[in-house]
C-alpha cells in the first residue's frame, strides 16, 4: 500500500504546474509538442499490440463480454447513479470528471501485470485488456457524450470522435501495421518505450494543469472536493471488483478466468485517458476532467497490488492442501 513512482512524478508535475504554468506563445509550443507525444504514444501503443498474444486469448468470448460489461456498462451506470450527490456532496465539475471516469477503457500494462502476478489467466487478460483499449477509442467518446448529456451539459460527441480518430487512432494503425518492421525492436526495448509513454503523459498532464491553473482550478476545487475524489474512487472500485468477483463465481468461471475478470473489469486507464481529455475537452477543462482519473488511477493500484497479493497466497494454500491430500 504505498505510493506508485509514477504517481509521485505526476503529483510533482501538477504542483509546478501549479507554481510555474505555461502561458502565452510558451504554451502554444507545448500544445503543439502534446499533439506530437500524443500521436507517439498511440503509434507505440499499436506497436506494442502483438497479434499472437491478442488472437491466442479470443477463444474467452464469455470472459471478454463479462469484462466489456464491467468496462462499458457497469461503470457508466455506476457513475450515474451518484448524480443525487450534486451538488450537495459532490461540486458539478468534479462530477463530470467522474462521468468522464466511467467511460474509459480498461488499462492494459497493469491489468497483465496484476492477472499474473495473482495467477490468472494471462493470454486472455492480453486479448480482454487489450481489446478495451481499442474499443475505448470508440465507446468512450460516445459515453461521455452521452452522460453528460444527461446532466444537461453538452459535448459535440461526433466532433469528438472525429477527432480521436485522427489524432488518436490513426496513429495507433500505422504504429501497428508497422509492427512487422519495428516489432522486434519494440519488444526488445520495452522498459525505453515504457518511460517515453510516461513521459509523454506528464506533458499532457503538465499542458492541462498549467491551462486549469491560469483559468483558476485551485479556487474552484479545494480540500473537500479531493476528499470527495477520494472516498468516491474508494466506494466505486470497492462496487466493481464486488460485482466482478460475485458474478465471475456466479456464470460458473474458473479461478483463473476469475482474476482475469477481476483484474482487467475494475481498470482505468490514465495513459488513454489523459491524451483523450485533452483531444474531448476545453483546454480550460482538462485538468478538472483527469484530476478523479490521476487519483483512481493510484487508488486502484494500490487495492489492486493487495488483491493479487492475497490471490496468490490462497492459491499457494490450496496447492499445498492438495498436495497433502
Amino acid at each position: 500500500m504505498r505510493l506508485d513512482p509514477f504517481t509521485c512524478v505526476l503529483i510533482l508535475v501538477v504542483t509546478l504546474a501549479s507554481l510555474f504554468p505555461c502561458e502565452g506563445q510558451m504554451a502554444v509550443w507545448f500544445g503543439l509538442l502534446t499533439k506530437l507525444a500524443v500521436a507517439l504514444l498511440f503509434f507505440m501503443h499499436g506497436a506494442k499490440l502483438s497479434r499472437q498474444n491478442l488472437l491466442s486469448g479470443l477463444g474467452h468470448w464469455r470472459l471478454h463480454l463479462v469484462v466489456m460489461a464491467s468496462t462499458f456498462v457497469l461503470f457508466p451506470l455506476l457513475g450515474l447513479l451518484l448524480t443525487p450527490l450534486v451538488p450537495q456532496w459532490v461540486s458539478p465539475a468534479i462530477y463530470l470528471g467522474f462521468l468522464y471516469l466511467c467511460a474509459l477503457p480498461a488499462t492494459v500494462q497493469s491489468a497483465i501485470a496484476f492477472t499474473s502476478m495473482a495467477g490468472g489467466n494471462v493470454s486472455a487478460a492480453v486479448c480482454s485488456a487489450s481489446a478495451s483499449s481499442i474499443l475505448g477509442i470508440f465507446f468512450s467518446p460516445v459515453l461521455v457524450g452521452l452522460m453528460i448529456d444527461v446532466q444537461g451539459a453538452e459535448v459535440d460527441t461526433w466532433h469528438s470522435i472525429q477527432a480521436i480518430m485522427m489524432q488518436l487512432m490513426l496513429p495507433f494503425v500505422v504504429g501497428h501495421l508497422s509492427r512487422p518492421l519495428i516489432g522486434r525492436w519494440v519488444d526488445s526495448h520495452r522498459p525505453l518505450i515504457g518511460k517515453l509513454d510516461q513521459s509523454s503523459i506528464l506533458l499532457v498532464v503538465y499542458v492541462a494543469f498549467s491551462e486549469a491553473v491560469v483559468q483558476g482550478i485551485w479556487h474552484q476545487v479545494g480540500w473537500y472536493d479531493l476528499a470527495s475524489i477520494v472516498l468516491l474512487s474508494c466506494v466505486l472500485l470497492a462496487l466493481v471488483l464486488g460485482w466482478n468477483i460475485w458474478i465471475s463465481r456466479r456464470l460458473g468461471f474458473c479461478r483463473a478466468d476469475e482474476i482475469t475478470i477481476v483484474f482487467c473489469g475494475s481498470k482505468k486507464s490514465l495513459a488513454n485517458g489523459v491524451p483523450m481529455a485533452n483531444v474531448m475537452f476545453p483546454a480550460a477543462s482538462v485538468g478538472v476532467m483527469v484530476l478523479p482519473l490521476m487519483i483512481f488511477h493510484q487508488i486502484q493500484l494500490m487495492v489492486c497490488a493487495v488483491l493479487a497479493r492475497r490471490y496468490r497466497e490462497q492459491e499457494a494454500v490450496l496447492q499445498v492442501s492438495s498436495q497433502e491430500e
